[in-house]
């Protein structure tokens, strides 16, 4: 900020500024007006983050005192929104999901409901084979004869017929009883004894309790059940095999329906095919489904835990359900586990799982708002950096307008009487201007940068005389601040394509921050070189120096080192990050060697032309960047 004091007549000290203005020719000029101008501090008239409001003092009087209301600042109010629209839900989320594992573990839920599922394949089950056994049974039936047309050629006949039956009798209060056993089995002393006991037993009992047979029998065909089934252990050797009997009413040699018949399937049929077939026929839906049969039935004696059949994939252990049977295999019992595992591993694998998917989507959930909170974080720290920008934009923008204002109003009043006086104003007026232009420049390329529209024009150069041609133009800044400048370039540095104003742009910009960063040891240099097929242009400073953990930040847009020299020098940001854009461009590379205290030397480095055939491409890539 200029402030003109209009003096007449008076020889004022010199004035505070960022570049004292050089004394007119010394001769009175009396009643003559003389503009000075004074450079103050900038004033930030951002708003401030506290408020004051008026209170009542501490003894009740009326008169109103002022006092602080701290605002929340953005970051807190980051933290409320995160938690009341993302954490708060995701946390009820997750507790929820919990409580609902946890009760579903304390109330066995997962195994209650696969407990129903196998009872209610059990009874689908038996069914399925009661059926099965109604339907054989129903065969003999239809082919036995009444009690007066039967007799043992008929009933043998029937026998080999349906070798699933083992004995075949009937019995008629008339005519009496006729028991048939396989004739191809007798041979065999088991099979033979188990038939004379049958024999014996049936002729004993059956004459007592033929009446109640018949009673029950006829109950029983009212109801839709023809058969009563009852249970016979047959001796083979030292063990028992289960045997299935059953009774029906059968014509009797009056022509009604009084007589009793009766069938015992065999043991070996029952235990070898018909169960083993029965339970495989009743897991074959799964197969049909295209799925593996994950659960397995067996049939085992009610007092005893050995399996009588089983269908394939039984692979011992307890079971997890069983039915005790009815109908035609009483005194059996199925059960049914899962194949190769437990209900109680089941359900503490499903457990373990919805603990783990809910562990998965907590630890997602807090990556999601970590992510979330430090994208915002960046945001708002870019946004700030953003808002820095224009303020130390606006401040870099007075100061070459100051000193244009100030040289233009003392050439323009005529106070200058010496020819050489004149051109040097009109010198520092160009190179001021030639400042602003920079400035303004670099904005704009930046702003290119960012929309994709960046372009360059490539042109043999030599960069010897490019570089040179560039320090000269800025010598007279270098010089004026006090700088100790050295400039060295090689003879033999050769021609290569570049885009002249752009690599002057990022030359300046790494010129201009040694000056601005550069404290008691006032040195900049320049170097030019060939090396290992390159071409490197190194800025050699003696300034603060820049921390290693933040040299590879430097070249991001707005950044700026956190050293107090560094945030009271006016800057935009954005002088490192063209001159990288600029460089990757070249198909080259910007590299730093630095220490605090220790002075910094930036390096770009440009591959030499049979090297940089790639380097079209690079512009296009980096543009889109």
């Amino acid at each position: 900020m200029a402030i003109g004091l209009g003096l007449g007549g008076w020889n004022p000290a010199p004035c505070v500024g960022f570049r004292r203005a050089r004394a007119v020719e010394d001769r009175p000029e009396v009643n003559r007006l003389t503009t000075f101008y004074l450079f103050l501090p900038r004033i930030d008239t951002s708003r401030s983050t506290v408020d004051y409001v008026k209170s009542i003092g501490p003894r009740g009087d009326r008169e109103p005192v002022m006092t602080l209301k701290r605002r929340w600042n953005e970051r807190t109010r980051l933290m409320l929104t995160l938690e009341l629209a993302v954490v708060l839900p995701a946390a009820v989320l997750v507790i929820l999901s919990l409580l609902h594992v946890n009760s579903i573990q304390r109330d066995k839920g997962v195994q209650a409901a696969f407990q129903r599922d196998f009872s209610h394949v059990l009874k689908i089950s038996e069914k399925q084979i009661n059926q099965k056994a109604y339907d054989l049974a129903d065969e003999v039936r239809n082919d036995l004869p009444g009690a007066g047309d039967a007799c043992s050629e008929t009933m043998d006949r029937i026998l080999a017929a349906h070798p699933y039956v083992a004995h075949l009798f009937l019995y008629d209060r008339d005519t009496g009883l006729v028991f048939r056993s396989r004739n191809d089995r007798l041979k065999d002393p088991s099979f033979h004894a188990e038939a004379e006991d049958l024999s014996s037993m049936v002729s004993g009992w059956m004459p007592l309790e033929h009446k109640e047979l018949v009673k029950e029998l006829e109950e029983a065909s009212k109801n839709g059940e023809g058969y009563h089934f009852f249970t016979n252990w047959a001796p083979r050797g030292d063990k028992h095999l289960y045997q299935s009997a059953g009774l029906f009413l059968a014509g009797d040699s009056h022509g009604g329906k009084t007589a009793i018949a009766g069938l015992v399937f065999d043991a070996e049929y029952l235990r070898d095919k018909f169960f083993p077939e029965g339970l495989d026929q009743v897991l074959s839906h799964q197969d049909e489904q295209s799925e593996k049969n994950h659960v397995a039935i067996m049939v085992h004696p009610k007092n005893e835990s050995t399996p009588l059949a089983a269908s394939v994939g039984w692979d011992g252990g307890y079971p997890e359900v069983e039915r005790n049977m009815e109908g035609a295999f009483p005194g059996l019992t199925m059960a049914i586990k899962l194949h190769g595992t437990t209900l109680a591993a089941l359900e503490q694998r499903f457990v373990r799982n919805d603990f783990l998917i809910l562990a998965g989507l907590s630890l997602l959930l807090a990556g999601g708002i970590i992510l979330t909170y430090r994208n915002i974080s960046r945001e708002m720290a870019l946004a700030r950096l953003k808002s820095d920008f224009v303020s130390n934009v606006s401040h870099e923008l007075r100061t070459p307008l100051s000193l244009i204002r100030l040289y233009a109003e003392t050439l323009e009043m005529g106070r200058l009487k010496s020819e050489a006086k004149c051109q040097e104003y009109y010198s520092i007026i160009r190179k001021e201007s030639e400042r602003l232009t920079a400035l303004i420049n670099n904005i704009l390329d930046f702003s290119r940068i960012e929309a994709g529209r960046k372009e360059y024009d490539f042109r043999e150069t030599d960069l010897g005389e490019l570089v040179h041609n560039t320090l000269e133009s800025y010598r007279y800044q270098i010089e004026q601040n006090g700088f100790a400048f050295e400039e060295r370039i090689a003879q033999d540095v050769p021609r290569l394509r570049v885009d002249r104003e752009a690599l002057a742009r990022s030359l300046l910009n790494l010129v201009n921050n040694a000056l601005k960063y550069s404290q008691d040891r006032k040195f900049i240099g320049v170097n030019v070189f060939r090396d290992n097929g390159a071409v490197k242009l190194e800025v050699v400073d003696h300034g603060i120096g820049i921390p290693e953990d933040q040299q590879s930040k430097i070249f991001e847009k707005f950044y700026r080192v956190g050293d107090p020299l560094v945030h009271n020098t006016k800057g935009s940001g954005l002088g490192l990050s063209l001159v990288r854009h600029v460089v990757t461009a070249h198909g080259g590379q910007v590299l730093v060697d630095s220490a605090p205290g220790r002075g910094s030397k930036f390096t770009i480095l440009l591959p030499l032309p049979q090297m940089a055939a790639g380097a079209g491409k690079a512009v296009s890539v980096a543009s889109e960047n």
